[in-house]
């Protein structure tokens, strides 16, 4: 039990199917409950898509695990229904800090600039982000949420998966037209396709340390190379909700694990770093060691995995949970679509060329930092040294300075639903990258443009005067269509249009700034905000053939 935190216990209601001996069959069914299945079932119900969930516990995540959510998670998490819960609760931050030995080599801002809604982080114990979802979950009426509900067997058929689930009051058997596994590293239904993840195993332990207490220190990452407190390992400092602080301490491969979690091991070595000052409680204690590694492939015909259960990289750089969430927004839009008969199957491939990208990404990144923190060799502990000594005075040596290179966005630059650019641009929105937010508003609705971005395909064009667009008229065709288009004027000015299509304000000159605006440009955002194209003249024309791409419908 935690001092700070009540776990909450959620009921176990018996499955009709137990007591009717019946099998139900749905078109989507989660497995795991955890932060990413939690996520991808809360998307599909809030757009109405029937989905069941089940999870074998009745609790949210022991201890506080995942710590971190980057700015572009916290914006999907808002389009879930729980961003404001979750900056309310947590610790933001922007500014990090690292330090060789006694002095400081190098900081970092990840939001330099201001007039984005969400902080580049906010610290966050992994079971708030639970609970948030579930009593999300629970509110929403297509998503059957099934605590103490557990998967012992799995066949797969051309067009439907069985499952086989224990309950407390006896087994019962539920089809799925499709399968999403969210049943984390150790994956169970993995274990049953035998299919496999493949990757490395680093050889080196942590311990986590969870410690309450009142500390004036800023809320900002700290990050210590060979401290005097922790002699030749690294030490990383986190402040969390309710006055608790993360402290991970690397302890060798050789370390006990089991030894170690003491706190007669413990209390020596927190008291050593921050002083015999300041009072302290131990929270929870862990002990572990850390893997990069992937599936081949995220699909396997009618079972789609996501999160950990696809890949699992190390904790340095926040890269786990955040890149989970981000699997669920690539991939439901596209399953949706396909249930709708909207899209081809192959369209769900395409998660899993865009995701597997991004997985490689965040692994070759990890990796990266894991070398730079845990040097395996005499050479490489003397190049880190090195690097580290020059980054006080030089700043080439604070590029290479890498105690974690920070969860950020993928840009699917080389997505088959990408149509390429025609004209030229200057800024980082290209076909493939996640949108940037800005400032809006309509009339006295102050709002973020990401916001009302999402959920749907939305067409934004950039105009001077919204009362006078020549292709108004082909616009508002777009809307209409068999997977409609949203269409929203961005104006300097505002004001109304007179042919119905809303007009977003851009009243400080952000969006034009990170878009590389003008009068006449326009770009095509995918449901999970993605740009699919832009152009400098919207032909409506082009715009459709953009939309057929971007949902696999144009034969080319």
């Amino acid at each position: 039990m935690l001092s700070t935190y009540q776990y909450p216990k959620y009921t176990y209601h018996p499955p009709q199917e137990v007591h009717t001996g019946t099998v139900t069959r749905h078109p989507v069914v989660v497995v795991g409950a955890g932060p990413v299945g939690l996520a991808a079932a809360i998307d599909l119900a809030q757009q109405g898509v029937p989905v069941v969930l089940l999870d074998d516990d009745d609790t949210v995540s022991l201890g506080s695990r995942g710590v971190c959510y980057a700015k572009r998670a916290l914006e999907i998490l808002d389009r879930l229904g729980v961003g404001d819960d979750c900056v309310r609760k947590g610790v933001s931050w922007n500014v990090g800090r690292t330090f060789f030995r006694e002095e400081e080599v190098y900081s970092f801002n990840l939001l330099p600039q201001p007039d984005h809604r969400r902080p580049g982080m906010i610290n966050l114990q992994q079971y708030y982000l639970e609970e948030y979802l579930v009593r999300r979950a629970q509110s929403l009426p297509s998503l059957d949420l099934r605590f103490r509900n557990k998967v012992l067997a799995l066949q797969t058929h051309g067009e439907s998966a069985t499952l086989q689930v224990e309950t407390p009051d006896g087994v019962y058997a539920l089809e799925a037209d499709w399968l999403i596994v969210a049943d984390g590293a150790r994956s169970s239904i993995r274990r049953m396709m035998g299919l496999d993840a493949e990757g490395k195993v680093f050889m080196d332990r942590f311990l986590i340390a969870d410690v309450v207490m009142k500390a004036d220190f800023p809320a900002e990452r700290w990050f210590w190379f060979d401290p005097p407190f922790h002699p030749g390992q690294s030490v990383l400092l986190h402040h969390q909700a309710d006055n608790v602080w993360r402290i991970d301490f690397q302890l060798g491969w050789d370390a006990d694990p089991e030894e170690e979690k003491r706190p007669e091991k413990v209390i020596p070595r927190i008291k050593a770093m921050l002083g015999e000052e300041h009072e302290f409680e131990l929270e929870w204690v862990s002990v572990y060691t850390f893997q990069c590694r992937r599936m081949k492939q995220f699909r396997h015909g009618n079972v789609l995995f996501v999160g950990d259960a696809a890949h699992q990289v190390s904790p340095f750089g926040a890269r786990g949970a955040n890149s989970g969430v981000q699997d669920t927004d690539n991939l439901i839009w596209k399953l949706k679509l396909v249930l709708e008969g909207k899209a081809p199957e192959r369209l769900l491939d395409t998660y899993c060329a865009e995701r597997t990208y991004a997985a490689d990404e965040n692994l070759l990144n990890s990796t990266r930092s894991t070398d730079f923190i845990t040097p395996k060799t005499k050479t490489s502990l003397a190049f880190r040294n090195a690097v580290l000594d020059l980054a006080r005075q030089y700043p080439f040596a604070r590029a290479l300075v890498n105690s974690g290179r920070l969860s950020v966005p993928a840009f699917l630059e080389a997505s088959p639903l990408n149509t390429p650019d025609s004209a030229s641009f200057s800024s980082e929105m290209v076909p493939g990258a996640p949108c940037d937010d800005s400032p809006m508003r309509a009339q006295v609705d102050h709002f973020w443009l990401l916001d009302r971005l999402g959920n749907k395909f939305q067409l934004l064009v950039y105009v001077e005067n919204p009362m006078d667009v020549p292709q108004a008229t082909a616009l508002q065709g777009l809307i209409a269509g068999p997977i409609p288009v949203d269409v929203i004027l961005v104006s300097p000015t505002g004001g109304r249009s007179l042919h119905g299509l809303k007009v977003f304000e851009d009243y400080t000159g952000r969006f034009a700034e990170r878009y590389d605006a003008r009068p006449g440009s326009a770009w095509l955002i995918r449901p999970d905000q993605h740009i699919a194209g832009r152009w400098r003249t919207p032909d409506v024309q082009l715009v459709r053939e953009a939309l057929a791409r971007a949902t696999c419908n144009l034969e080319e």
